[in-house]
């Protein structure tokens, strides 16, 4: 069956955007809360406790193990189903090495 969610047309934009100090500019910020979307965008000169550190550090974590399957460093497979079908099948290893460690 279908999974029920909230009434009406589905949403197309986030409620928040991360992003580090390369993006840190009142432009940025005010294109972001034009569009209805909360900057969480770090600030230069300012320490990295902030708390941006650890949800970035889950996407380079998960872009490290991705790249620890060598036939996914670089994109060699001109079809799009065949790469989705190599990076399904990475997350597959990926979970099982983890579910591994935890029984």
């Amino acid at each position: 069956p279908p999974v029920r969610g909230r009434r009406g047309r589905p949403r197309r934009r986030p409620d928040a955007l991360y992003a580090d100090r390369a993006y840190d500019s009142a432009k940025h910020r005010e294109e972001l809360r034009n569009m209805g979307i909360d900057p969480q965008i770090a600030q230069r000169g300012e320490d990295h406790g902030s708390g941006l550190g650890t949800i970035r550090w889950v996407v380079e974590r998960t872009i490290a193990w991705y790249h620890g399957m060598r036939r996914l460093r670089i994109r060699w497979e001109r079809r799009d189903d065949i790469h989705e079908a190599f990076l399904s099948l990475a997350t597959c290893v990926i979970c099982y090495r983890h579910i591994k460690t935890l029984c």
